[in-house]
């Protein structure tokens, strides 16, 4: 009885060997199921877009100058330093 299940267990676990689709009906199928993707997306208005790309720009700038003020200062703070070691 042992063996008869073992056998069995063996049986099940070999794949069924089935061909694949052919790979352009793969292709077609995988460019569907994209494009249907594509339309499930709620893509923003220009006005949405505008007001974002107007919020990127300023943050961008804030940080520049925030870096640019740090280097700045450090960059001073180390002639300070530099400038009392010589004496």
């Amino acid at each position: 009885m042992a063996d008869t299940k073992a056998e069995s267990k063996k049986v099940q676990k070999t794949p069924v060997n089935k061909k694949k689709p052919n790979v352009f009906k793969r292709l077609w199928k995988y460019l569907m199921a994209c494009k249907g993707e594509l339309k499930k997306i709620t893509w923003p208005t220009p006005k949405q877009t505008t007001k974002n790309f107007f919020i990127v720009l300023v943050t961008i700038i804030i940080m520049g100058l925030f870096i640019f003020a740090l280097d700045r200062g450090l960059f001073a703070l180390l002639g300070l330093i530099m400038d009392m070691s010589q004496t």
